[in-house]
């Protein structure tokens, strides 16, 4: 086991923030890279208070992990950005360099994780679905596409307030249409996806449970509570199902090759997580 090259510091922001798992991951990590003076907390933090508060952190800040509302405001606030977090418009990740911060978006690498520990590897010319149109929807767009996904259906209430999420979809070269959930085809719609991937609340896609019959494999963002109705009922009718809580242990992975330069023990974060 290489030295420990001493104390560092690395956190979540968020607000709110007490909920967050990710120091579970993070600290394993760490111990199990015998890093032993290094640390990960929760730190509260809205948007607003993100650049002040980075402006304070010395030298001893490897990293942050940010989630919402904060996410815009880190990509905003870096230095230095990778292509993904440019394609996805808000970063999650912010990494101490020798010129500031660079931002990343490892949200990509939650999504495409997460379907491949259900198989859904190659997406070459297929069709999604993307229920939602916030910001966990735009990291959801530049995975399919990363994957090979031809054309995706972003399904939302509002067709002004999907216009960021369709835009993002443009950018990465999908052909992307819109649809709201009393659309009389989505049935249709949703058979023919080869992944449906849910990035709204819980209660956020119960108007999809009646045709729940139709999806053959979901990715649902949430973790908490868990299952969701929609999650539920795509189970019960025989559907392949993974949840959030494998998108966040994937994005964690790469948070943490990036905070410490070592690869990540993925096999003890993800027992830290899951349990045995």
């Amino acid at each position: 086991m290489a030295d420990d090259p001493g104390a560092r510091r690395a956190a979540v922001l968020g607000s709110p923030v007490a909920h967050s798992k990710s120091p579970i991951v993070h600290r394993a990590a760490f111990a199990a890279l015998g890093l032993t003076g290094w640390t990960y907390e929760r730190i509260e933090c809205t948007a607003d208070d993100l650049a002040p508060l980075l402006d304070s952190f010395g030298p001893e800040w490897v990293g942050v992990s940010v989630t919402m509302p904060g996410k815009f405001a880190a990509l905003a606030y870096a230095s230095e950005r990778t292509a993904r977090a440019d394609a996805v418009g808000s970063a999650n990740t912010l990494v101490r360099t020798s010129d500031g911060w660079r931002a990343d978006c490892t949200d990509v690498d939650g999504v495409t994780g997460a379907l491949g520990t259900v198989g859904v590897t190659d997406l070459t010319g297929a069709s999604v679905v993307v229920v939602g149109a916030g910001g966990t929807s735009r990291p959801a767009l530049v995975a399919a596409a990363d994957r090979g996904a031809a054309s995706v259906t972003v399904v939302s209430r509002d067709r002004g307030r999907a216009t960021g999420a369709l835009d993002c979809a443009a950018r990465c070269g999908l052909d992307a249409r819109w649809a709201d959930f009393e659309d009389p085809g989505l049935a249709g719609t949703l058979a023919g996806a080869a992944a449906v991937i849910s990035t709204v609340p819980a209660d956020g896609a119960e108007a999809l449970v009646p045709v729940a019959g139709h999806v053959a494999v979901l990715l649902d963002a949430i973790y908490d509570p868990w299952p969701t109705p929609f999650a539920a009922a795509v189970d019960r009718a025989g559907g392949t199902v993974v949840g959030g809580v494998q998108m966040l242990l994937h994005q964690a992975f790469g948070q943490t090759e990036q905070f410490t330069g070592r690869p990540a023990p993925r096999e003890v974060m993800t027992r830290a997580l899951l349990g045995d």
